[in-house]
């Protein structure tokens, strides 16, 4: 089963999202991606933020397990806290050398965490956690879903 890492990274008000044009349909999801083989999901976190954003973070708490099924996996989901840097894709990712195709499109950046509700967001599940956590206070104990 395929593993993957999510940040939660906010800053002041806005929350870092990658925002996705793919093939017409266009969403917003957290940045993050897939772990390596023999990578720790914390190292993973660090290293796909870098490739996505170039947003530094620190103080990684794991807040949610999204069992998203194929092709996805498990999606380890963890709150950051915001260090430095300002969202741009790394010019040697993977996802730079796809958005510059041109019809895969990947943009991170900030988002008023009060639009986060009119937003399409990818999962719509996990939009709703976060949401009901930014109004009760996030898990200590990671939750599933």
């Amino acid at each position: 089963m395929r593993k993957a890492v999510r940040a939660i990274v906010i800053k002041d008000s806005d929350l870092l999202v990658m925002h996705r044009n793919k093939f017409g349909k266009e969403y917003d999801t957290l940045p993050g991606g897939k772990v390596e083989a023999g990578e720790s999901l914390e190292d993973a976190l660090t290293r796909e933020l870098g490739e996505e954003t170039g947003v530094r973070i620190a103080n990684q708490q794991l807040v949610y397990i999204e069992h998203a099924g194929e092709p996805y996996g498990d999606q380890f989901i963890f709150l950051c806290d915001y260090v430095s840097g300002e969202p741009k894709l790394n010019p040697g990712s993977d996802e730079a050398a796809i958005h510059e195709l041109g019809k895969n499109l990947y943009e991170p950046g900030w988002m008023d965490i009060n639009q986060l509700q009119q937003k399409p967001f990818v999962s719509e599940a996990l939009k709703a956690k976060i949401i009901h956590s930014l109004q009760q206070g996030w898990p200590i104990v990671p939750e599933e879903f």
